[in-house]
């Protein structure tokens, strides 16, 4: 919804920050208070088009007068006949038509010689006269906030005296008496904020870890603002400030959601809200039920469930949710056991227990003797964990978390849920892949015919068994690494592992089966690369560059896939591109971008030349293979082994001269002539060559990539000019794009 704000004429014949009992503020003279630094103003207006008035605050330092705070919200004056006054008894009062109170500061301290003073902050307060502590003031606005949350300001509980700080919606633009939505914590064992729609909850952010809230990481300290989150015996309460003071952000509740503003160029942009998507509204999947955005469908059992009614399980009936597949035994604790989960935002708290004090061992057998127990956690990530955080009954509200690549190692919670014991390791534990038995693979794949098998299991799943041998070029080490990453990655790019089986000298991985097979197979053959258009092969590139930026970015850990080629990208029923075969990436920490390697693997053209040449190997790498693969999408050619017969030049060298000779088109894939749209051909090509940069810190990464194939980026940068370009396909230098 479009922010509210509104434009006021006013006299100011009076700005002071401060009104004694001889100094009234009065809406017929167009007094105002102004605060000392003139960012803030607290007067009388009119909202939208309603001719109604009331006493607010607003920015001073901005053209575009925003509200942040309403003092008479139930109560609207009808006329100019608004005065605000601290009176005999030393009260903070808003009366209309020279007697009747339309507001007054409610304040349980006793007032004496009192004042009301307009702070820098935009905090109004009620003090005395010599009085600097904020802990002793009469009464402030900022415990009784409206639909804005300003820096400094509270937004909790102050447990002594039961005073709750909660953003409350305007109803309408026109009137800003108290809506329906709000934003505020809610108390309990394991506090949350949660946004409601009345009395019922509407959106929720999960429990504080120590550094984020699990289900809104996006809500943390940036270089530009800092979070604090304080819980005791006295007060619960989260707050920010400014780091960089020279900036405006704000905060606010309204109609349909929470938005947070900061003021660039003269106007308010919005850069952060909630909720954001389905799988952030409050319990859209139902119990044990993980929303995951880009997945299809959205709504998955978590492992371990199915669905409560398979019948109609679908967009209309997520919210019934999953049921346990193999109900658990309470009696025999040797048949219980807990799954890791990561990246999750934590269940619902309203029925949690919390321990401080207890680690996640003495956590986990506190669970384990609770058979109402089913889950639990580090209440406290930092320092390696602390606290014991525990949820009885179903677990619901459970989403699929995509952490900040750079940040994910300090943000990430695992959750422990509890499980049949088959198949644990120690301590019940074991990682999010499933293990498949020998017998149950070779019943569903017809005793492998093949060494890809496809199959059906038992519960309908259709699957596709990639099956090593122990003498084979991926062996034992690959294997593992292969189940290590792809089974903690979650993405709609991302060919998704469902399991593994290792037993005597048999190796396998249990895909989700891609029924159209691999992208070679369409692009390389001039009868099937008819079946993708223009638009199915952009959208193929772009869901390329989206996985791509998730495993450089936006997963858990940085990874690199090292072999990024046309065969390792499937293609599922819809023809929706995910990246496939992870036996040869490397998994990148902390602050690590690059690395090295005497063992170059992957495939000679698609390699770039400091990888092919020197083993040097970073997210760059990926990019220069990116730029292979997109060339190739675009011209239905292969870059290995490819010569033109009028040049002799291979694919990118062909690819630079009809650019320089401004004939881009000649290039593309002549199926396409009929499809194609230029503007979106030639924005690829010039990206290919931008990732075909010979020296690494040349190339985009591929957040660029993603938001130049938007068109969110309008102007492109040049590469740098031509050194040379062999012909061997391992040391391929570009050129000068335009």
């Amino acid at each position: 919804m479009a922010d509210r704000f509104f434009l006021f004429y006013f006299v100011f014949s009076h700005a002071a920050d401060t009104i004694t009992q001889t100094q009234p503020l009065s809406d017929s003279e167009g007094t105002t208070l102004v605060s000392k630094d003139g960012g803030f103003v607290l007067g009388f207006f009119s909202p939208g088009d309603s001719t109604n008035r009331y006493l607010g605050i607003w920015y001073g330092n901005i053209p575009i007068k925003t509200v942040v705070w309403v003092a008479n919200r139930r109560n609207p004056i009808t006329d100019s006949s608004g005065v605000l006054m601290v009176n005999s008894s030393g009260s903070l009062v808003l009366l209309k038509q020279n007697s009747t109170v339309a507001w007054l500061a409610n304040s349980t301290k006793q007032a004496g010689n009192s004042k009301v003073q307009l702070l820098d902050s935009g905090n109004l307060v009620l003090r005395e006269e010599n009085e600097e502590n904020p802990e002793n003031y009469l009464w402030q606005s900022f415990d009784y906030p409206s639909d804005t949350w300003l820096p400094g300001m509270k937004i909790g509980w102050d447990l002594r005296t039961r005073l709750e700080r909660r953003l409350t919606s305007w109803k309408s633009p026109d009137d800003p008496s108290p809506g329906e939505m709000s934003w505020g914590i809610e108390l309990g064992e394991y506090p949350e904020i949660v946004m409601k729609k009345g009395s019922d909850k509407f959106f929720r952010s999960g429990p504080w870890n120590g550094r984020v809230f699990s289900g809104i990481p996006e809500l943390r300290a940036t270089p530009v603002y800092d979070f604090s989150f304080v819980s005791n015996k006295d007060e619960v309460y989260f707050m920010f400030h400014m780091i960089k003071t020279s900036l405006i952000s704000r905060a606010v509740m309204n109609q349909t959601q929470y938005e947070r503003y900061i003021w660039v160029d003269g106007n308010w942009e919005r850069y952060l809200n909630f909720p954001k998507d389905n799988c952030d509204n409050y319990n859209f999947c139902g119990a044990y039920g993980n929303c995951i955005i880009g997945e299809s469908p959205v709504c998955q059992c978590v492992k371990g469930f199915k669905p409560k009614s398979p019948d109609t399980w679908n967009p209309n009936e997520w919210s019934k949710g999953c049921i346990r597949s193999t109900q658990l035994s309470c009696q025999d604790k040797d048949k219980i056991g807990f799954d890791k989960f990561f990246g999750y935002k934590l269940p619902d708290t309203t029925n949690s227990w919390v321990n401080l004090s207890m680690n996640l061992e003495e956590c986990r057998v506190k669970c384990m003797n609770n058979c109402t127990c089913m889950a639990y956690s580090n209440t406290d990530i930092r320092d390696g964990g602390s606290g014991c955080a525990m949820w009885f009954g179903d677990l619901i509200d459970i989403r699929q978390i995509a952490l900040p690549g750079q940040d994910a190692n300090s943000l990430h919670q695992d959750v422990y849920i509890r499980m049949p014991a088959s198949g644990k390791g120690k301590n019940g534990e074991q990682c999010d892949d499933t293990f498949f038995s020998l017998a149950t693979i070779a019943t569903a794949t017809n005793n492998f015919s093949s060494n890809k098998k496809l199959g059906t299991l038992t519960d309908g799943q259709e699957i596709a068994v990639k099956r090593l041998s122990q003498s084979s070029g991926q062996g034992l080490n690959e294997f593992k690494a292969e189940v290590t990453l792809i089974a903690k990655l979650q993405h709609h790019n991302l060919v998704r592992l469902l399991g593994y089986c290792i037993e005597g000298q048999e190796i396998m991985l249990i895909y989700e089966y891609m029924p159209y097979g691999s992208l070679d197979f369409f692009i390389f053959d001039q009868t099937r690369a008819r079946i993708l258009g223009w638009s199915m092969r952009f959208d193929i590139i772009c869901g390329i560059a989206r996985g791509l930026l998730y495993l450089h970015e936006d997963s858990r850990l940085r990874i690199i896939h090292r072999d990024l080629k046309a065969s390792n990208i499937l293609l599922d029923s819809k023809m929706n591109p995910k990246i496939f075969d992870f036996g040869i990436a490397r998994i990148f920490g902390g602050d690590q971008t690059e690395g090295n390697t005497n063992r170059v693997a992957g495939t000679y053209g698609y390699m770039a030349p400091e990888y092919a040449i020197d083993g040097l190997f970073s997210v760059k790498s990926d990019v220069f293979s990116f730029g292979i693969l997109l060339m190739e999408i675009l011209s239905g050619k292969k870059n290995r082994g490819s010569f033109h017969p009028s040049d002799g030049l291979n694919l990118v060298q062909h690819a630079w001269k009809l650019w320089k000779e401004d004939k881009p088109l000649d290039l593309i894939d002549t199926c396409l002539e009929d499809s194609c749209i230029l503007l979106e051909i030639v924005r690829c090509l010039h990206i290919s060559f931008l990732c075909l940069q010979q020296h690494p810190e040349d190339r985009p990464n591929m957040s660029f990539v993603v938001m130049t194939l938007r068109g969110e980026r309008k102007k492109l940068p040049s590469s740098r000019k031509n050194q040379s370009s062999s012909t061997n396909e391992i040391t391929i230098t570009l050129l000068e794009a335009r």
